[in-house]
């Protein structure tokens, strides 16, 4: 492995317009295939263990025309001055409705009590992902409809909001503006840090490029299997982390050689088998972390798995030829200008050890209080964990000026909060005959926590009846699990389905699966790190490390979205459930994240300890020459999830700040003081491991550490290969 990611540095920075034409050719190849193969994103919810998938299934064979296989949305027409609404009016729409391309039917008005507020359920013959209706352009279609009505007269007055899967899909589409800044500010610190911009932008450019790659990749995945319509923007939100993050430490070792004298294509040989060889095993890490996403069950977790697999390997190749190819290209000139010139610093450096080795130093020596400290702040953090309550997505958490918030508020104020999700009843009437249909109905109405219930409408083929349930509360209420549980136990002849009952099996589910997706991560992880490492402890102090410092990031983020400590501060004007979908998305990401600086870190360490089997001085040595491109990684990583956490998405906004949270944790509270006080405790047995362990386990050679002085061009690499400590 080092000699090959030595010639792969050397070759690439001796032939750089090589390396830019290669990817020129895979990037154009890429966007062909893509535009002539591609295909659309789309949400499965498709789940064969989920209760209420039998229901769908009932709905596509005998309601052909439900929208159960295309879209559906609702439009809402309310008067704000209690006024009756006219039957004119009301036609009016409905006709309009009727008109837009893909409507199949447009169901009669249901009025409200007061008359001043009547619902219009729109179905679809395509789903929210055709090309006709995805960019917004489903919404846009209702809007024109109601334009159409309103110039004719019919609805001088009155208040027109949009709900539904299609409204709410409208609303969804990727902002930007918070990931530009992100990536502003990200520039910005790699600038203050590297010394130029040039040496900055690097990072940027390369992280860049690789996107626009996985990009396409990701397209061509859309065409073979089903992608979640959030997965490319947590693949872009996972790969701009690391890509920067991986650029970063290759042009930071790169300029340590330059420093040293090192010519510059020896130079960028030697970070691409130190840095490089880090890189390559943090992003498998990574990998191992992701494949443990389609272990959840449900499709829309393996579209996020590959999907955010496609990123990382992207960014990751472009890390370990593009880096060095700029490298050779820019030369001397990724140093500051001072530095190239030979002049002194403006600020010469004090004699004294960097900050980050007093710091060491200072954790080394009470390594016993700064860790009682350290997991005593963590714990304290995680403990709002204990209170998760979670839920897909409602939109009665959308902007309060957003269209389908104000659907919902509308529809709530007037039909009571169980109209936004309502259940959906399935009788099997050529079982039980129309005597069932009637029982079941009976039992509906009697069932506390149900406020309503339509009469039955039967299939065209005679065979189900269908009836809606409306709860006495919303979709995301803590009481719909145990209403729809009761439900099944009392109708046996019947089954409970439709949005609201099958997002309550998907949170159930996820419930069920989230150890066995944590259980593989970590084993699968360890065994890795066991592998470089050639260790027992380190492997399970890292995944012990790592598990509180997540721990930790579930709690800050439900103490600010479900506890509401933090709404004011994300934009949102109340509380909210976690999303069903952040805890084992959030582990499965940040696991593999959080590896990637305990890879960085540790392997500094390792080769000092094999160097002097100074147990303390190797955590010191380790911290001081990571601490600096940790912290800005860490720094550069916060920035661009922060950005994201700006998404009007919610799913999104949750992930993208506890990402940052749970980055800077990790980057602070465990690598500055965890680590260095855990490894010095350990001391010579951090590095133990059984004699036929080490004879089992393939070697993996550790990071190299700076030679000393020039090196000619044809000088060896020296490594260490790690044995049993």
């Amino acid at each position: 492995m080092t000699r090959f990611l030595t010639l792969l540095g050397r070759s690439t920075a001796a032939h750089p317009w090589r390396t830019f034409a290669a990817w020129l050719v895979v990037a154009v190849a890429m966007v062909a295939a893509a535009g002539a193969s591609g295909g659309t994103p789309q949400d499965d919810f498709n789940i064969d263990d989920a209760p209420a998938q039998a229901g769908v299934e009932q709905l596509r064979e005998h309601f052909p025309a439900s929208g159960a296989a295309g879209s559906s949305a609702q439009v809402v027409v309310h008067d704000p001055d209690g006024s009756v609404l006219s039957e004119e009016s009301l036609a009016t729409v409905n006709r309009e409705l009727a008109e837009i391309e893909h409507v199949t039917s447009v169901s009669p008005p249901r009025v409200a009590e007061s008359r001043s507020t009547a619902l219009l359920g729109v179905v679809f013959d395509a789903p929210v992902t055709d090309p006709d209706l995805t960019g917004g352009a489903g919404l846009e279609s209702l809007e024109a409809a109601v334009a159409d009505a309103e110039s004719a007269g019919a609805l001088d007055g009155l208040q027109v909001e949009f709900g539904g899967e299609l409204a709410a899909a409208g609303l969804e589409e990727v902002q930007g503006t918070g990931e530009l800044v992100g990536v502003v500010v990200a520039l910005l610190l790699m600038t203050i840090v590297l010394g130029t911009i040039v040496a900055a932008g690097l990072p940027l450019l390369m992280a860049i490029l690789g996107l626009g790659v996985s990009a396409m990749g990701v397209t061509l995945l859309a065409a073979v299997t089903s992608v979640s319509t959030t997965a490319p923007t947590v693949a872009i939100m996972v790969g701009l982390g690391v890509g920067i993050d991986y650029a970063l430490l290759l042009v930071t070792r790169q300029q340590e050689f330059l420093r040293a004298g090192v010519p510059v294509v020896e130079a960028a040989g030697r970070t691409a088998a130190t840095a490089g060889r880090s890189v390559l095993f943090a992003g498998a890490i990574v990998l191992v972390s992701l494949m443990g996403l389609p272990l959840a069950g449900l499709p829309v977790y393996s579209s996020f798995g590959f999907a955010t697999a496609i990123a990382v390997l992207s960014v990751a190749a472009a890390a370990l030829t593009l880096v060095p190819a700029l490298g050779g290209l820019l030369g001397r000139r990724l140093l500051p200008r001072r530095e190239r010139r030979g002049l002194p610093p403006r600020r010469p450096r004090p004699a004294r050890p960097p900050l980050s080795a007093r710091w060491a130093a200072a954790v080394a020596r009470r390594p016993v209080a700064w860790t009682l400290l350290a997991v005593t702040l963590l714990l304290a953090l995680a403990a709002p964990t204990l209170d998760m309550r979670t839920w897909p997505r409602d939109v009665a958490n959308n902007p309060a000026e957003s269209t389908t918030r104000q659907a919902y508020e509308i529809t709530a104020a007037e039909f009571g909060p169980g109209a936004n999700g309502p259940l959906t009843v399935v009788v099997d009437r050529a079982a039980v005959g129309d005597a069932g249909v009637a029982t079941t109905v009976e039992r509906l109405r009697a069932t506390e926590g149900v406020v309503a219930v339509t009469d039955p409408v039967v299939s065209p083929d005679g065979a189900v009846a269908v009836v809606e349930a409306q709860p006495a509360f919303g979709p995301s209420d803590e009481r719909t699990p145990a209403l729809l549980e009761q439900l099944r136990a009392e109708l046996p002849d019947a089954v409970v389905t439709g949005n609201t009952a099958m997002f309550s099996d998907i949170t159930v589910l996820l419930v069920d699966r989230i150890l066995l997706v944590v259980g593989f991560v970590v084993l699968v992880s360890m065994l890795l790190l066991a592998m470089m490492f050639r260790s027992v402890l380190v492997p399970l102090k890292a995944a012990a490390l790592n598990l509180l410092s997540i721990g930790a990031a579930y709690g800050v983020v439900i103490a600010t979205f479900q506890w509401g400590w933090g709404t004011d501060l994300m934009g949102l004007d109340q509380a909210m459930p976690v999303s069903s979908w952040l805890p084992i998305l959030m582990f499965a990401i940040l696991f593999g994240l959080s590896m990637d600086y305990e890879v960085f870190l540790l392997s500094r360490i390792r080769e000092r300890w094999l160097a002097t089997g100074d147990a303390v001085g190797s955590v010191v040595h380790g911290v001081a020459a990571t601490g600096r491109v940790i912290s800005t990684a860490a720094a550069v990583m916060v920035a661009v999830f922060l950005g994201f956490a700006t998404e009007l998405d919610l799913v999104v906004r949750q992930l993208g700040f506890g990402m940052a949270v749970a980055v800077l944790l990790d980057a602070t509270v465990v690598r500055l003081v965890l680590v260095p006080a855990t490894m010095t405790m350990l001391g010579r047995r951090a590095w133990w491991i059984p004699a036929w362990l080490d004879r089992v386990l393939p070697t993996v050679e550790a990071e190299v550490d700076l030679p000393d002085g020039p090196v000619s061009e044809d000088a060896p690499v020296r490594h260490a290969t790690l044995g049993a400590g």
